[in-house]
């Protein structure tokens, strides 16, 4: 019977350890997933206005070209 206690303390504490090891990842995704979208916010800034400058470009060349 002791034996079964210590097997199931064991499991136990191997789920507990699992289940940490899981949290912490899942936060260390989060924040990867909270990067990533501020960098593509960023790059679609820079898109957006490099976008604007190419059709002000456009638009000043002569239209005979």
């Amino acid at each position: 019977m002791h034996a079964e206690l210590d097997t199931l303390e064991a499991k136990i504490r191997q789920v507990a350890d699992l289940c940490h090891t899981l949290q912490q990842e899942n936060i260390a995704l989060r924040q990867q997933v909270l990067a990533t979208q501020q960098d593509n916010k960023q790059l679609t800034t820079r898109l957006d206005a490099a976008r604007t400058r190419l059709h002000a470009l456009l638009d000043s060349l002569p239209e005979d070209v």
